[in-house]
């Protein structure tokens, strides 16, 4: 009796034992789920972070000039121009890589109402219509300080342009001729956008000169100011293809000339097309 009375006691210290052992391995396991569980959750929380900080360290990506598309395509040769697409644009860029489609001519092309120093009704009177708009603004402008402007040759249509390049080709060759004159359909006279001034202090003539005048002067400061730019300016004839003219102006627009004269560029940088002006 005694024996089985030890026994018994026994077997509950043995049960109370295994209990316990049973709940201190189950605290055990839920502790350890609970530090996984939170290791799992820092190590999210911290992903993001991780991923935020590569998004942040990536370069931002350089957005396109807004001419950047079309400079992509303007790379051409002088023995093969690219063809513009925006003949009819005020911004539109011809050089000695770029030209107009065949035949093309402006429609919209009126006589300003400014002196030339002639007195026919030749086509080199015309510009088109808001070119010339804009023209008899600067004339009343130079005029109102004092300065004497002559124009001298606006519009000029791809077969008069033929006949000039043609004829200086035959007497100046056409290497030189190639520094100062567009072949035909390269001209930006065709576009009707373009005009020539000169003063009578020049005695009419179209020389570099014309910046040592008054009037040149004022122009080169004021163009901007109605719409035009000088197109050729001096230093830049490996980028435009052509000797610096301070007498030849470009209509482009008020918003456009007052850019480029601020940035102190030609029209080709500008728009971030720099042409092969190798033949």
């Amino acid at each position: 009796m005694k024996r089985l009375m030890l026994f018994a006691v026994l077997g509950a210290v043995l049960v109370a034992a295994g209990c316990q052992d049973q709940q201190t391995s189950q605290k055990e396991n839920t502790n350890e789920t609970k530090i996984t569980e939170n290791q799992t959750e820092n190590q999210q929380a911290e992903q993001p972070k991780e991923e935020e900080a590569a998004v942040e360290e990536e370069p931002a990506e350089a957005k396109p000039d807004q001419h950047q598309k079309e400079a992509d395509d303007v790379i051409g040769t002088i023995e093969k121009p690219v063809t513009v697409d925006n003949p009819d644009s005020i911004e539109v860029v011809v050089n000695k890589t770029r030209q107009f489609p065949d035949g093309w001519a402006p429609k919209d092309l009126v006589e300003p109402n400014v002196p030339f120093y002639f007195n026919e009704h030749l086509e080199k009177r015309k510009m088109r219509k808001e070119a010339a708009a804009a023209l008899e603004e600067l004339f009343a402008a130079s005029e109102k300080d004092g300065m004497d402007l002559v124009a001298a040759s606006g519009y000029r249509s791809e077969a008069r342009q033929k006949q000039i390049y043609e004829n200086n080709v035959a007497t100046q060759g056409q290497e030189e001729t190639d520094k100062v004159s567009s072949r035909p359909g390269r001209s930006e006279h065709q576009s009707g956008l373009a005009i020539d001034l000169t003063s009578a202090e020049m005695a009419l003539a179209l020389e570099e000169t014309f910046i040592n005048t008054d009037e040149g002067k004022w122009l080169a400061d004021h163009a901007y100011e109605h719409g035009f730019i000088v197109r050729y300016p001096k230093g830049k004839t490996d980028i435009t293809g052509y000797s610096y003219e301070p007498w030849h102006i470009r209509y482009v627009g008020k918003d456009l000339a007052k850019q480029i004269q601020e940035e102190g560029v030609t029209l080709e940088e500008h728009f971030q097309m720099k042409s092969d002006l190798k033949s």
